[in-house]
C-alpha cells in the first residue's frame, strides 16, 4: 500500500467517528500541549529575566548582606544577623579598589508620590548613587541624569518612570515640575525610558533620588547593595570579586578561616541559578507530559485492536488480492503514527494557545521555540508507532481464510 493511501485512510477513519477520535487522542493532546506550553512560558521567562539580569551587564559584581536566594528558614535568619552594607562600605570600595571601573550603591522601599491632586501609594522609590544609572544602563528619555555634585550635597532633584508621567504629572514638559516623595519635595529633573510589564506589574512605577538624600529622609538603618562594574571578561570579574572580598574583610576584621559576613555574586551566578530551576521544572513537566503520552498510546493501541477486528474482512480482501504481510503491517502503523501526529499538531497549536493566552491574561513572557514543536511532533508520531505495533503485527498475522469467512 502506498503512504499516501494508508495516510487518507487513517484520517478517513478519524473523521467518520469524531468523538471516538477525540477520546482516543486526548492523552497525546494533552501530554504534547503540556510540553508545549511549559516550554514557551519557561524559555520566555529565561529570555526575559536573562535580559533584566544583563540590564546592570555582564561585568558587574554585587555586594549585598545577603544571598538573593536562600532554601531553609535557618539560612534566612542566619543571613539576617550579619551586619548591614553601609554608605562608608561604599565610599571604602571606590576609594580602595583599583579594579573597578565604577562603583554604585542603591537602597529601595515603597512609599507614596504626590503632584498636586494625584498620588500613588505604592512606588518604588530608588535611592541611587549618581552613578548608579550609568551602571544599569538606564536611558533617559527626558532630560538628565544625576551629577557627583548633586548626590554629594543630597540635592532634591529626581528622575522618574514613565507611569509617574503618564498618572500624576499629566500632559506637558514634566521637567521642572516639584513631586513630594514621602512628604519631601523633589524637582524632576529626567524621565527614565519605558520598560513594560513583568508577570502583570509595571516596571516604571518607579522614582529614583540621589542616596545621600534617601538616606537622609528614610533613615540608614538598612543595608546597601553595591553594584560594582568590573568591565569585560570572567578572569577580570574574579579578580575584582577577591579585591571586593579583601576589602570588605578587612573592614569587618575577619580573621582567616571566619566566612564572609556579606555575599559577593555576578551575573553568571543569577543565570547559572535561574537555568537550574528552570531545567528542574522543565523534568517534572516532561515526566507527567510522558505519563500522559503513554496513557494515550495505550489507547490508541487498543482503538487500533478494535479497528482491526471492525475490519478483518477488509484484511482479509486485501491479502486475498496480493497483499503481503509487511503490506498490512506498513498500513496499520502508517495509521496509528497519523493518528498520533493529529494528536500532537492538535496538542502544539492547544498549547501555544494556552501560553499566548496566559501571556495575554498577566503579561507573563512567552517565546515559541521551534525544537520543542519538532520534538513533540515526532515524539507523538512514535508514541503512536510504538503502541500500533502489536495491533498491525496481529492484523498482519491473519489467516486470509478465516478473515474472509469473518462476519461484518
Amino acid at each position: 500500500m502506498e503512504l499516501f493511501e494508508a495516510v487518507q485512510l487513517a484520517l478517513q477513519s478519524l473523521w467518520a467517528n469524531k468523538l471516538r477520535s477525540i477520546l482516543t487522542l486526548l492523552g497525546v493532546v494533552i501530554g504534547v500541549a503540556s510540553v508545549i506550553m511549559v516550554v514557551t512560558l519557561t524559555n520566555g521567562a529565561k529570555s526575559f529575566v536573562t535580559s533584566k539580569i544583563n540590564t546592570y551587564g555582564a561585568g558587574v559584581v554585587t555586594v549585598t548582606k545577603m544571598p538573593q536566594t536562600f532554601i531553609t528558614l535557618d539560612e534566612y535568619l542566619s543571613f539576617q544577623k550579619r551586619r548591614d552594607i553601609t554608605i562608608d562600605d561604599f565610599r571604602a570600595i571606590v576609594s580602595e579598589c583599583r579594579l573597578c571601573v565604577s562603583v554604585g550603591a542603591r537602597r529601595d522601599a515603597t512609599g507614596s508620590i504626590v503632584y498636586g491632586n494625584h498620588s500613588s501609594t505604592d512606588t518604588d522609590i530608588r535611592g541611587w548613587t549618581w552613578t548608579m544609572p550609568a551602571i544599569s544602563n538606564l536611558n533617559i528619555d527626558i532630560g538628565r541624569s544625576f551629577t557627583e555634585v548633586e548626590d554629594q550635597h543630597s540635592t532634591h532633584v529626581a528622575i522618574v518612570g514613565s507611569d509617574i508621567v503618564d498618572n500624576l504629572l499629566g500632559p506637558g514638559d514634566p521637567l521642572g515640575k516639584e513631586i513630594r516623595v514621602d512628604g519631601s519635595p523633589y524637582t524632576v529633573i529626567g524621565v527614565g525610558e519605558p520598560q513594560g510589564k513583568m508577570f502583570g506589574q509595571s516596571m516604571d512605577n518607579w522614582v529614583a533620588i540621589p542616596l545621600t538624600a534617601f538616606l537622609a529622609s528614610h533613615g540608614a538603618h538598612d543595608s546597601l547593595d553595591i553594584y560594582v562594574n568590573a568591565g569585560a571578561g570572567g578572569e577580570v570579574m574574579d579578580m575584582v570579586s577577591d579585591e571586593l572580598r579583601t576589602i570588605m574583610r578587612a573592614r569587618r576584621h575577619l580573621t582567616p578561616g571566619v566566612p564572609d559576613s556579606f555575599t559577593i555574586d555576578t551575573s553568571a551566578t543569577f543565570q547559572n541559578l535561574l537555568s537550574k530551576i528552570l531545567n528542574s521544572f522543565g523534568a517534572v513537566v516532561a515526566a507527567i507530559a510522558a505519563i500522559s503520552l503513554v496513557i494515550g498510546g495505550i489507547v490508541i493501541m487498543n482503538i487500533m485492536l478494535v479497528s482491526v477486528t471492525e475490519r478483518t474482512r477488509e484484511i482479509g480482501v486485501r491479502k486475498a488480492l496480493g497483499a503481503r504481510r509487511q503490506d498490512i503491517l506498513l498500513q496499520f502503523l502508517i495509521e496509528s503514527g497519523t493518528m498520533a501526529l493529529v494528536g500532537g499538531f492538535i496538542g502544539v497549536f492547544a498549547g501555544i494557545a494556552a501560553a499566548k493566552t496566559i501571556t495575554l491574561i498577566i503579561a507573563f513572557p512567552s517565546s515559541v521555540q521551534l525544537w520543542s514543536i519538532l520534538v513533540s511532533l515526532a515524539v507523538s508520531a512514535s508514541v503512536g508507532i510504538f503502541f500500533g505495533v502489536y495491533p498491525a503485527h496481529k492484523a498482519a498475522q491473519l489467516d486470509p481464510i478465516a478473515a474472509l469467512r469473518a462476519e461484518l
